[in-house]
């Protein structure tokens, strides 16, 4: 009004001959009487475009109304776009948006903070001191005490809210939940209170999975199998437990494809109460963190020094407890090995995983042809499987190699690798020489679910021989054997190729390797003759009566494989696979029939029985629910017309 006003005196404060409409020397009666017929006139233009604006909705209105049916007919409000959907690859849902709230108090409003806070405690699970601590050191009157809780939370405040919760207040919102808590958590990530993607597949799919203001988002499907992943995540837990470690991951994933079906790392955390995890927990090992190997890694560095042609079956090394060479400028190399293990070949090497065979090997073939042909199979590289913050790990060039370097990386050291860079090395071995990249994501599905997008890697590639790959299956199947450091991970009616690994860790302090904090870990592919699977397991910092791979590692292998094979329907001695065209005969049950003496009712089911009950004799009676386990009276009695029969039902067990 100021301005408006403002402007009308700049505009029209002169007239005629200079007197001025609005001079100060007007007194106030005569202000009085020169704006009143102004704002009169005001009120009725704002009146009249009042009432033809409101002509204007009516007439719209009823015009609509009269052509309903038309091409203009009423457009329903629209639906509010929600953030896609992430699922496993049987469309398990393993986040998904949901209505939620916020719940919130104003102090004010609170007669009994004290009742208040333990009548909250329990649905909201938590404390009544942390309740009562929140309300009362709060500067605000207005306090957060619990956001995005689900239905039956807000059902419960409800029932209460104009009794014994006055103060309380519920905040309906748009939220996100995780149905399977804890599974595979660290892949799937969470969302942060803006409905915005911030770890996991939440943050790298970002722009996918979050809707705009005329679609939902799309929907993330993953490689895993909660199935898969529930098992594995069982399986870690325990050597978790049982072996006092720090850390531990298993996984399982198909070397034809690159699927990973299973990625269990503990310990984890429950995106449904965020609050409680701590940055360890919500850490996607497989994917970041980056580790010396140990002798698991020897699968490949030995396939690629037999590729190279640098040894082959028949190359031989002497093993007297450790590999000694002096350079060129008189440095003595000592490398240490469990046992002396005798003559050795590129089998025993394997078999007893004997680091010094594995190094004598090594020195066969150049540095920087070593270095390339380990290369080869991804190490120093990200994988691209779909998980964000993935790690090259650590390969360092030739030209920072030291003289002992060629030989420490051929067992296992002085190079850090993700357990995601192990699996896809090994794809190789297991795939006859071609390298499958991992991927953790399948598709990308459109929010109508009309289109899909597959989430493609790198192509496969041909990294080594064909028969190299399979001379190195054979070697790593005698490692299941008596002499073998893995027979822990033997599985009856089964081929395995296994190989274990013990690490040591650099103490950060110190900048050496530590005496007492090791990692153990043990691979397997299986069937060896034409893998279908890989398992691989890292123990992270065990604290039990040992700490080698083959002791402690092997045995959750054979426990995963266990649980999998037959799951997977890989075939094995007593769950062998066979061709089938599909159709299947079934044949029809002889009639049953009732006649003078009375028959064996014993293990039909209630169906089965339903037909009898229509007939007026003999009588039945059927006693609970299932298959007969009991009659009366006993088969072969003669009937009467008179006789009633009595069947006892029982469910099967």
């Amino acid at each position: 009004m100021l301005n408006t006003k403002g402007k009308r005196e700049k505009n029209n404060g002169k007239k005629a001959g200079g007197a001025s409409v609005f001079s100060s020397r007007r007194t106030a009666s005569d202000a009085g009487r020169g704006e009143q017929p102004v704002l009169q006139k005001r009120f009725r233009f704002v009146f009249l475009l009042f009432i033809l604006a409101s002509l204007g909705v009516l007439f719209r209105y009823g015009s609509l109304m009269l052509k309903a049916g038309g091409t203009e007919a009423v457009i329903p409000a629209r639906a509010f776009a929600e953030r896609g959907a992430i699922l496993d690859r049987n469309g398990r849902i393993l986040a998904m948006q949901t209505r939620v709230a916020n719940i919130s108090v104003w102090r004010p409003e609170i007669s009994n903070l004290e009742g208040l806070s333990r009548d909250l405690a329990p649905i909201l699970e938590l404390s009544p001191e942390e309740i009562q601590r929140r309300i009362s050191s709060s500067p605000s009157d207005f306090i957060y005490l619990k956001r995005q809780v689900d239905q039956s939370t807000i059902q419960k405040i409800e029932a209460e809210i104009k009794n014994a919760f006055r103060g309380v207040n519920i905040e309906p919102i748009v939220g996100r939940i995780y149905p399977e808590g804890r599974l595979a958590s660290q892949i799937i990530g969470f969302v942060g209170s803006e409905g915005i993607g911030l770890e996991g597949i939440e943050y790298a799919f970002e722009s996918d999975l979050a809707p705009n203001s005329e679609r939902n988002g799309n929907q993330v499907i993953l490689t895993l199998d909660s199935n898969v992943q529930y098992i594995l995540e069982e399986i870690a837990e325990q050597a978790l437990v049982e072996n006092k470690a720090e850390a531990a991951m298993l996984l399982a994933m198909d070397p034809r494809t690159g699927d990973i079906l299973g990625s269990a790392s503990l310990p984890g955390f429950d995106p449904n109460n965020l609050q409680t995890s701590t940055e360890t927990s919500r850490m996607n090992r497989p994917a970041i963190w980056s580790y010396e190997p140990g002798s698991v890694f020897k699968i490949f560095s030995l396939a690629a020094l037999i590729d190279a042609g640098a040894v082959t079956g028949n190359s031989t090394f002497l093993c007297d407890g450790h590999y000694e060479r002096i350079t060129n400028l008189g440095e003595r190399i000592t490398i240490n090995c469990l046992g002396a293990h005798g003559r050795v070949g590129v089998r025993e090497i394997i078999l007893y995983s004997c680091n010094a065979g594995a190094a004598y090997a090594a020195d066969r073939l150049r540095a920087d042809s070593f270095y390339e042909a380990v290369r080869s199979f991804g190490f120093g590289s990200r994988v691209g499987s779909g998980n964000p913050g993935e790690t090259i790990g650590v390969f360092r060039p030739v030209d920072r190699w030291s003289d002992r370097s060629k030989p420490t990386i051929a067992m296992g050291q002085e190079v850090s690798v993700s357990t995601l860079q192990m699996l896809q090395a090994a794809t190789a071995v297991a795939n006859d020489g071609v390298l499958v990249p991992p991927r953790i994501v399948s598709l990308v599905r459109s929010g109508d679910g009309k289109t899909e997008r597959p989430y493609t890697t790198a192509a496969p590639r041909r990294i080594i021989k064909s028969e190299t790959a399979q001379a190195m299956r054979e070697y790593m199947k005698n490692v299941t054997s008596v002499a073998g450091t893995g027979w822990r991970a033997n599985v009856a009616d089964l081929s395995l190729a296994v190989k274990t690994g013990t690490a040591q860790i650099t103490d950060p302090d110190t900048g050496v390797y530590s005496s007492s904090n090791f990692i153990a870990s043990a691979m397997a592919l299986l069937p060896a003759e034409e893998p279908s699977l890989i398992l691989y397991v890292v123990i992270v910092k065990p604290q039990g009566e040992s700490y080698y791979g083959g002791r402690i590692a092997a045995p959750y292998i054979r426990q995963a494989a266990e649980s999998l094979v037959d799951y997977l329907g890989i075939p094995r001695g007593r769950n062998p696979q066979v061709n089938h065209s599909g159709t299947v005969e079934i044949s029809r049950d002889k009639p049953f029939v009732i006649g003078a003496t009375m028959p064996n009712f014993s293990g039909l089911s209630k169906r089965q029985l339903l037909p009898f009950l229509l007939n007026d004799e003999p009588r039945i009676e059927l006693r609970g629910d299932g298959w007969v386990k009991r009659q009366t009276p006993p088969p072969g009695t003669p009937l009467k017309p008179e006789t009633v029969i009595i069947l006892e039902l029982e469910p099967a067990r």
